[in-house]
């Protein structure tokens, strides 16, 4: 139970001043539904105004605060032109203060004639007029705006501004309790980190770096510490001891010898599954690397033992297509191998469940509906849970509840980590790594060419599907946004290539209905359709060995990881594959080095230590808009530093302080329900 210190920060937002039914819609845009979300809305940046005593002292483009005095109001001849309000600084110099739409109404209300204001804006020029549009302070004299010189700018929603979000932020600090200290001192004195209330004040009122990072400490101290507690629990959990006696496996016909790294990691499986102590092991392996077959062993460890297992996917494409590889290559061995999803209904749908329930289905495959409540197993002892990053350590801990006993759990991801973040994410997991591709995978050939080559491009595609080869066509959004005519889209790319290759054609996004991706998918898997216009939804597990081109649009628009999960798309067949990735006119220096690093390798492992590097604080692996990062206050740059050291102090907390028990370890209680890690708490209760 969420400790009562925090009850102030858990409120709704309706419980602040002014917030009604009209302000909860752009709140809830912006996921701030709390108290607490408020608080840890940190400011994107901050602006630094001057104060001057007139226009003269300003330059054109400066942030500045003047006072002063109003001397007339012109409107305009149209509701759409603008509205402007004359006044004077001290020297008589006039500057316009312009406004457009309903905001003139605001401006007859704070600029009265005759009256002094102070006016905090950004100083510019409009013909021979200097102006300030949209004034971002109006004050009257003896007002507050003096000592808005640093003023936070926040991520806004449409239907916010900026001082009226900072002053519903104001009312969440103003209710910010004193909560008790979880750091360990001789660290927190070491940064000379302030306590937590006030870094959480400091944080919105100027660049504090130290308030940042204690803040940012706080969130990963919370998740290493929660992430201990899931394996300490783990590791005191009985499950079902499993060892396979080969009957099953024995009898698989793979048509591909096993690398080395694909028997390292059975046989650390295999160790697992054969403890009582469930397993919980993550698989990483690069695009290609075999991951399905390691998967498909350790299920078949469970079948000989009596046990049924079950691969739990992220998307029904991925459901289906892995139920497809695994039926096939599990038929030698006779283990029966079933399909659910949500989709599934009718007396089909019955027959899975009895299956499940009686026994006589070995291995199901399937979304989240495999975990539904009305989905019962005879004795459902091993998981595989397929692209590990989409599913948080929440799902995970749900799986406990579907087996007579906790299930041993193999988490797969083909999303290299770099080996900082591993600790992030997958704290609580053992990790296996299939660092080797298997044997006659080829090369893959990877071009970089600009945007003016698209004609000789379409040509060379046109060549590999008389030849009766298929390709990928990949762009990084669904329709055109308003901005540059280059910025390709999925439906404008798919309806000039449908005019020269006709129903050879089909297209895959996101806003496509389940239905409609299948069958885009299953023509295309089939053969049916030479070309597939995609968003990145098949980033992950799409496999059509026939399929030799991948084209990248905007691929500088990508992040490393991204362009080598799609490159690993083709290259699965016998045939040479190549990847081209095309740019617009202008590339940014990182860019340039991460098109240059995917000419140079196809190591994932390496290129996700080289994006790290590259982009710092930016987007995590091209990957964050996915949720990969289990942060918000936290950047990539606090992460590297300040992780290792959280990770310590969590360990420092668990095997010498005691625990969640004494006086630190309920601060570090109010801490884990702080960052909604409860779950870590839980475990303690529940094991």
């Amino acid at each position: 139970m969420r400790p009562d210190i925090l009850n102030p920060l858990f409120a709704e937002t309706e419980t602040l001043d002014g917030v009604g039914p009209k302000l909860r819609k752009p709140l809830d845009r912006l996921g701030l539904t709390r108290v607490r979300d408020l608080a840890y809305h940190l400011p994107e940046r901050f602006v630094t105004r001057r104060a001057v005593d007139n226009a003269d002292e300003a330059g054109e483009g400066e942030q500045i605060v003047i006072r002063l005095t109003v001397t007339e109001h012109r409107g305009g001849r149209s509701p759409r032109a603008p509205y402007r309000v004359l006044a004077q600084d001290t020297l008589g110099n006039v500057l316009a203060l312009t406004y457009f739409g309903r905001a003139s109404y605001t401006a007859k209300k704070q600029l009265p004639v005759g009256e002094t204001r102070w006016v905090a804006g950004k100083l510019e020029r409009f013909g021979d007029m200097l102006q300030i549009v949209h004034p971002d302070h109006v004050v009257e004299e003896g007002g507050d705006t003096l000592q808005r010189l640093c003023e936070p700018t926040y991520r806004l929603s449409e239907g916010l501004t900026q001082p009226r979000l900072g002053g519903l932020i104001a009312q969440a600090l103003g209710k910010a309790p004193e909560l008790p200290e979880w750091i360990e001192e001789s660290q927190r004195a070491k940064h000379a980190w302030p306590s937590w209330r006030e870094a959480i004040g400091q944080a919105h009122k100027a660049d504090h770096r130290d308030a940042r990072d204690r803040l940012a400490y706080d969130e990963l101290l919370a998740n290493s510490l929660a992430l201990m507690l899931v394996r300490a629990d783990n590791r005191k959990r009985k499950g079902q001891p499993l060892k396979g006696d080969g009957s099953y496996r024995s009898r698989l016909d793979l048509p591909f010898p096993l690398t080395g790294a694909q028997k390292r990691s059975i046989a650390e499986v295999e160790s697992d599954m054969a403890q009582e102590a469930p397993m919980l092991r993550l698989l990483q392996g690069d695009v290609g690397a075999g991951k399905t077959v390691v998967a498909l062993e350790a299920m078949l460890i469970a079948v000989e033992a009596g046990a049924q297992a079950a691969l739990l996917a992220p998307t029904e494409i991925l459901a289906r297509q892995h139920f497809e590889s695994l039926r096939r290559m599990a038929e030698p061995t006779g283990a029966r191998v079933a399909l659910l999803t949500g989709r599934d209904k009718g007396r089909a749908r019955e027959a899975t469940l009895m299956g499940l329930l009686d026994g006589c289905i070995d291995i199901v495959v399937g979304t989240h509906a495999i975990f539904q409540d009305k989905v019962a197993y005879r004795n459902l002892a091993m998981v595989v849970i397929d692209e590990q990053h989409r599913f948080g350590v929440g799902q995970r801990l749900m799986l406990a509840s579907k087996g007579k006993r906790a299930p041993h759990v193999l988490a797969m991801t083909a999303t290299p980590i770099p080996r900082t973040l591993t600790l992030a994410q997958y704290g609580e997991l053992d990790v296996s790594k299939l660092d080797e591709l298997p044997p006659g995978r080829q090369a893959i050939d990877t071009v970089v060419m600009g945007q003016d080559k698209l004609g000789a491009l379409v040509e060379r595609l046109a060549a590999q599907v008389s030849e009766g080869r298929q390709a990928y066509w990949v762009c990084p959004m669904v329709r055109e946004m308003d901005g540059p005519e280059d910025i390709a889209a999925a439906e404008a790319r798919y309806a000039a290539l449908h005019e020269r290759f006709g129903d050879d054609v089909v297209m895959v996004h996101g806003q496509l209905s389940g239905e409609l991706k299948d069958a885009a998918m299953e023509r295309f898997a089939r053969g049916d359709a030479k070309l597939l216009v995609a968003t990145t939804v098949i980033e992950v597990g799409v496999d059509v060995p026939n399929a030799t081109l991948m084209v990248i649009e905007q691929a500088e628009r990508f992040g490393l990881a991204q362009l080598h999960q799609l490159r690993g798309r083709v290259g699965r067949g016998s045939q040479k594959s190549f990847c081209v990735l095309l740019h617009g006119e202008t590339l940014s220096e990182t860019a340039q080095e991460r098109l240059k690093l995917m000419r140079q390798t196809q190591d994932g492992f390496l290129l996700a230590e080289e994006d790290l590097r590259l982009r710092g604080g930016g987007e995590l692996l091209g990957t964050r808009q996915s949720g990969d990062t289990p942060f918000t206050v936290a950047s990539l740059e606090q992460i590297t530093e300040l992780l290792p050291k959280a990770y310590d102090d969590a360990r420092l907390l668990m095997e010498r302080d005691g625990g969640l028990e004494g006086k630190r370890g309920e601060a570090a209680r109010v801490l884990l329900y702080l960052f909604e890690r409860d779950f870590g708490v839980k475990t303690l209760r529940g094991g």
